[in-house]
């Protein structure tokens, strides 16, 4: 069988509204028809919002790229100013959903969080993500400090918390699991710069943890608990391991400040990742955004892309695709 795939042509659908107008014969009085329900409001449709909404905020194009996009692809003209306009209403779509989510996450036991830098009105910012089983919550702020994460959390202190070891994401939980992929890095750095032998024992100590973490939930608890108890007695040996390297040194101080932080994730099987690997994918498309756009005019267009990507990264927990997403949003 052979199949050849062709796309039509997309033009757009235009419908006119006529509004029939007479004057009285007697008092000379004009009266109109009102306008039709369908008629009032912006004159563009659910799926043309869908449509802008899903080429700016996740395919990262500029105003002037989307007005040439909908123009080569659709025979659409729009200025800048009403597509500004179009998109704050599709925005302001979102924010029951992102409501949804963040009350979601204010309920779960296991809550994962990561932030970038962005630029934001000319000034630095950043942009934050909080994950758990049921939500993804994108957040902009000015400011990277604890209050973002206060905020968020509205008093909820989860079981366990996910993040790497900047100070700011510390102490929001009851316990604490931190990213060993971020870890991993830094040893793999001392491994590569440095003669040692201790940073190249840490990395065989990592790759027997990442490889307990693929099969954790195929162990019993037991088994579990015996082999934290060996992996500790392991990296303690490490860490009391004598150096005269500075950068070895710097690395076993770093490792044992967060050495009750490690393991946790054993405790939780199945619920409680090893790395924060999840919170990075989430901010994947911010850190392109930031490179190609160099960040928001606005404070309203970071808020409302935020709100955009908590609703379709939401939805996607549970198998949703992207634009369809969007077109059910604007669509409610």
């Amino acid at each position: 069988m052979f199949e050849r795939i062709e796309l039509p042509e997309i033009a757009p659908v235009v419908t006119q509204h006529r509004r029939v107008g007479v004057h009285c014969p007697s008092c000379g009085t004009r009266v109109v028809a009102p306008v039709p329900e369908e008629a009032r409001g912006t004159p563009f449709g659910p799926r043309l919002h869908a449509v802008a909404t899903y080429l700016k905020t996740f395919q990262a194009l500029s105003y002037e790229r989307l007005q040439a996009a909908l123009s080569d692809l659709f025979g659409l003209t729009l200025s800048q100013g009403g597509l500004m306009k179009l998109l704050q209403r599709a925005q302001a779509q979102f924010q029951p959903g992102r409501e949804a989510a963040i009350s979601a996450l204010r309920r779960a036991a296991v809550v994962a969080s990561d932030e970038t830098g962005v630029r934001i009105e000319g000034s630095n910012a950043y942009h934050w993500v909080f994950r758990s089983a049921e939500a993804v919550v994108h957040q902009a702020s000015p400011t990277r400090g604890a209050c973002v994460v206060r905020e968020m959390m509205d008093g909820h202190r989860p079981a366990v918390w996910i993040s790497d070891r900047y100070t700011a994401q510390q102490g929001h939980g009851a316990e604490h699991q931190t990213c060993l992929a971020h870890l991993a890095r830094d040893v793999a750095y001392v491994v590569e710069a440095s003669d040692d032998p201790v940073p190249w024992r840490l990395q065989l100590w990592l790759r027997s943890v990442f490889s307990l973490a693929e099969h954790v939930t195929d162990l019993a608890a037991s088994t579990l608990a015996a082999k934290r108890r060996s992996l500790d007695r392991q990296l303690g040996a490490i860490l009391a391991t004598l150096s005269r390297c500075d950068l070895t040194r710097d690395l076993q101080a770093k490792i044992g400040r967060a050495r009750d932080q490690l393991l946790v994730f054993l405790t939780y099987p199945g619920l409680v990742e090893a790395t924060n690997n999840a919170c990075e994918r989430a901010l994947r498309p911010a850190v392109v955004q930031r490179k190609v756009t160099n960040g928001y005019r606005a404070m309203w267009a970071a808020e409302g892309e935020a709100a955009i990507r908590t609703v379709v990264d939401t939805a996607r927990l549970t198998g949703a695709g992207t634009f369809g997403t969007i077109l059910k949003t604007v669509s409610a």
